[in-house]
Formats: structure tokens, C-alpha cells, sequence
């Protein structure tokens, strides 16, 4: 299926890498708008209704932090973040903020295009009430609250469950510790962190995974963690 049904604004302001990301996109069959500042993103945000926001946090006029909070404040559209910024505080206040994803400058142009297609994947589906969720060989059933691996049910517990399930939800998207920990248990003491990480090790073991190497849940370091995108 052609790309060409989804478009993309990039917010950028330096001319160089915003025309780099246009080629990216332009070549790959994705429609694309440009702005150099927040407030022509804003505008363009409203005008054009993109299927996905391309966001530099770095711009001449407003942080782009401050786009981010004011789009999601309106509009579930899903943002990527492409910024210099490296540090972890930026990349979790992002996320937090609501933007779906960060990719650091510099960057390759197969992951910059592997983050747009699980963006835009994850913008298709909404919190489950029912049905499945498949990724390779992982399936989630949602009405029976059950998880499988190859056909053979995996045996967790309700909070790793309510984790597994959680992400899920949202394939192919960083989600903040801060984030699962305020859907699972409805707290924000940074305490809770560890009692995640320790469920989170529990489960990648329940899954397979070996050390160093994600399997189906991927760990961002010091952020968060993403599931794998569903297929189809």
C-alpha cells in the first residue's frame, strides 16, 4: 500500500536538515509540510491537519516543548521528536509532554523511517477493550486476559499483565516510566520505578529475552520502554 495517504509536517529550523527530511519523506511516498518556527507550525498544525509532526525542540521563537503540549492538549496526532538534545531529562520531559518518540541528531535515515512508520502505526490503534494484539509470535488476548508466545500461554501475574497490556496499546511508541507506572498502579513516586524495572525484568524472562537483547518489549534506557509494533 502506498504511503502517499499520510502527511507529514516537518518543524525545523535550519534549512539544511529540514530539506534532508523532506527528501527522506518525499522519496519514501509521504506527503510533506515544512515550518521554521513554532509559530508556523502551530498554524500549519491547525490548517493542514497532519497525520504526523517531525519536531525540532530548538526553534528561533518557542521550545518546541511548548508545541508539543499545546497540540496534545487538542489532538492525539503523533509527534517525533528530531533534536540535538541528548540528555535524558530532555527526552523524558518530551515524552511526558506527549510526543511519541525522540530521535537524537545525528540520525540514519532507515531508523528516522522506521519511527515514522511506528508512529504512524500506533496513531491507528486506540486503548483495547476487546479483541487481539499480534506481533510476531506474541498475541494478547484481550478478553481473556491472556498472553501467548508460539501458541504457549505465558503465565504472568495482574500487574504483569497490566503492563504487558498497557504497552501494547500503544505499538511502537516509547512510553516513560512515569507514564506506565501512573497507568498500572495510579502512582508517581519515583520509588516506583524500581518495582517496574523488577516486573519488567520478570516479564522479558517470561518472553525469552536474553540479556542485551530485547524481545518483543525494548528497553530505552534510562526513559522507558517500547512493544514491538503489531502486524497485520
Amino acid at each position: 500500500m502506498s504511503n502517499n495517504r499520510y502527511k507529514i509536517l516537518v518543524v525545523e529550523d535550519e534549512a539544511n536538515i529540514r530539506s534532508f527530511v523532506r527528501t527522506i519523506l518525499e522519496t519514501n511516498g509521504y506527503q510533506v509540510l515544512t515550518a521554521g518556527t513554532c509559530g508556523q507550525g502551530k498554524l500549519m498544525v491547525s490548517s493542514h491537519c497532519p497525520d504526523l509532526i517531525i519536531l525540532d525542540l530548538g526553534l528561533p521563537d518557542i521550545d518546541g516543548q511548548e508545541l508539543i503540549r499545546e497540540v496534545r492538549a487538542s489532538s492525539p496526532v503523533p509527534i517525533i521528536v528530531l533534536s540535538a538534545r541528548s540528555h535524558e531529562k530532555d527526552k523524558v520531559e518530551a515524552l511526558d509532554a506527549g510526543a511519541n518518540d525522540y530521535v537524537t541528531k545525528p540520525f540514519g535515515t532507515e531508523e528516522l523511517l522506521a519511527r515514522v512508520r511506528a508512529a504512524i502505526r500506533s496513531s491507528r490503534h486506540g486503548p483495547e477493550t476487546g479483541g487481539r494484539f499480534v506481533a510476531g509470535d506474541l498475541e494478547i488476548d484481550y478478553d481473556g486476559r491472556r498472553v501467548s508466545i508460539g501458541g504457549r500461554e505465558v503465565k504472568l501475574t495482574q500487574t504483569e499483565y497490566n503492563i504487558v497490556a498497557f504497552l501494547s496499546e500503544h505499538p511502537g511508541k516509547v512510553l516513560t516510566y512515569a507514564a506506565i507506572i501512573r497507568a498500572v498502579w495510579g502512582d508517581t513516586d519515583p520509588g516506583c520505578v524500581k518495582r517496574l524495572q523488577v516486573n519488567m525484568a520478570n516479564i522479558r524472562k517470561k518472553f525469552g529475552a536474553k540479556p542485551g537483547l530485547g524481545k518483543y518489549i525494548f528497553n530505552e534506557l534510562g526513559v522507558g520502554y517500547r512493544m514491538q509494533e503489531e502486524q497485520e
